[in-house]
């Protein structure tokens, strides 16, 4: 079958699941994932005690409930999962304008920050782009392994549509930082797909060209004001430390302080107090730490997330379906840009744009819907290939 041809969907599901039972594979590189997501939780739970030790106690709830739903969610085959993926996309996209509807009462839709996206349950906040993330990496995943490689432009209509819809829904909130991590998400799937390089060369040089134009005509003087901040603060220039560069200059000097080695907790806990800084215990939870636990700490953060990347890698390697692999492409590369647009922003390399440190930040919506994203990478990782099985990118 020539590439860029379609499979049947007999073909595609075949190897998906096997009729009658089989005995799951343990030996799995998913379980690096696993690790490195506890890892990064207890290190957020013990970074967010050294300032709201109440919040603290309420993530290590939200953790058991993150790792419940990553238990729930290995018992769904690859092919229950490709059945209800649309489903799940349904409910993320009603949320997501339900969330932007004026006339819903604030005591429902409380606007942080000036942004609408989060729904007061009453014991917890839910965040509808969270659940959009994992809803965009299966239905992407479904679209490309029901059509094989995209080698065309039309190929490459629904997935990308896909994408600029829920984009254009969460930067509407607006959410800028959340909206920017399906980029590199998409692209890391359509790679793997088999996509044309030069639909992926031409889509990045569209994206430089167009980000002058999107500077003065899309975002808002706020936003442009991040960016300013950060540019003057690479340069050494300290006139947007008071203002809004204050969030950033405050990060960089914790970080600084931690040293090595860190600090012992009292002092850790007076630096960060006096400090000020704000969201120390969400965005910019990276800052607290490296003031806590120094660099050593830090590359403890790094090494951990880069065991859930790796862990997604070879999950992906080892998948002998189509869909399947690009579900854990699109799990590692989804998890791997926004712990680095974080520390990146914390370090003063990039602009502050509100994204959470994965499995470390305050927050209940993130760090469930991480923990199902891990769980989607263990309930691939454990069924072994039957032999049957089509990958649609292969020929």
């Amino acid at each position: 079958m020539s590439p860029g041809m379609g499979y049947t969907p007999a073909e595609l599901f075949a190897g998906t699941e096997r009729r009658g039972g089989f005995r799951l594979r343990w030996a799995t590189p998913a379980w690096l994932a696993v690790v490195g997501a506890l890892l990064l939780s207890l290190v957020g739970i013990a970074s967010i005690s050294l300032t709201r030790p109440e919040l603290a106690a309420r993530q290590g709830a939200f953790l058991a409930v993150g790792i419940a739903a990553a238990s729930i969610t290995t018992f769904f085959s690859p092919r229950s999962l490709r059945i209800s993926c649309w489903v799940v996309l349904a409910i993320s996209l009603a949320l997501l304008v339900f969330v932007l509807l004026p006339f819903v009462p604030r005591s429902i839709v409380t606007p942080r920050n000036g942004a609408r996206a989060w729904i007061n349950l009453g014991a917890a906040d839910f965040q509808p782009s969270e659940l959009a993330k994992i809803a965009f990496i299966l239905c992407t995943a479904q679209w490309i392994a029901m059509r094989g490689s995209p080698r065309t432009l039309r190929a490459l209509v629904v997935p990308v549509g896909l994408c600029v819809t829920l984009v254009g829904l969460i930067v509407l909130e607006p959410d800028l930082g959340s909206a920017l991590l399906f980029l590199p998400t998409i692209v890391a799937m359509l790679v793997a797909a088999g996509t044309r390089k030069r639909f992926v060369i031409a889509a990045l040089l569209a994206a430089a060209i167009a980000a002058p134009v999107a500077y003065f005509a899309v975002l808002k003087p706020y936003q442009r004001a991040r960016i300013d901040a950060i540019a003057a603060q690479i340069k050494g220039d300290t006139r947007y430390e008071r203002d809004i560069g204050f969030q950033g200059w405050r990060a960089m000097r914790l970080v600084g302080a931690g040293g090595l080695l860190g600090n012992d907790e009292e002092h850790a806990r007076a630096l960060v107090r006096f400090n000020a800084l704000p969201e120390e215990h969400n965005d910019m939870v990276f800052a607290v730490v490296a003031c806590r636990f120094g660099v050593v700490g830090g590359m403890i953060v790094l090494l951990a997330s880069a065991s859930v990347a790796i862990g997604a890698l070879l999950t992906a390697w080892y998948a002998r379906d189509g869909f399947s692999k690009l579900v854990a492409v699109g799990v590692g590369a989804l998890l791997f840009a926004q712990m680095t647009v974080n520390i990146g922003m914390t370090i003063g390399l990039l602009p502050i744009t509100g994204v959470t440190l994965p499995f470390v930040s305050y927050g209940g919506s993130s760090l469930v819907a991480c923990w199902t994203l891990v769980g989607l990478l263990v309930g691939i990782g454990i069924r072994p290939p039957t032999g049957a099985e089509k990958c649609s990118f292969d020929g």
